[in-house]
């Protein structure tokens, strides 16, 4: 059975359950972003790992600049091929079709 190391004196975490089903990584960070990082937290009134997670999970999520001008270019290309029209045009006959 795992220890929680509570009272038990060995020196055992006591964060065994805790932890349950988390990796624990090291990391090197300069001493002033460590400070924001535990202002923030505090403030925020969570730990330390759980804001690194949430802004981890946060820059993932973010698109890559250069995929976004990629897309950007392609809808370019697309709509230049379209040629022009008047949106009222296509609104009216859109109605129409529905009526």
């Amino acid at each position: 059975m795992p220890s929680t190391g509570a009272g038990e004196g060995s020196g055992a975490s006591n964060t065994t359950y805790y932890t349950f089903g988390m990796s624990k990584v090291m990391v090197s960070l300069p001493a002033d972003l460590l400070e924001q990082i535990d202002e923030e937290a505090r403030r925020r009134t969570m730990s330390r790992s759980g804001l690194l997670a949430l802004a981890a999970r946060r820059e993932l999520e973010r698109r890559d600049p250069a995929s976004v001008a990629a897309a950007v270019a392609r809808s370019r290309r697309r709509f230049r091929s379209a040629g022009s029209f008047d949106a009222a045009d296509l609104v009216r006959a859109d109605r129409d079709a529905r009526a």
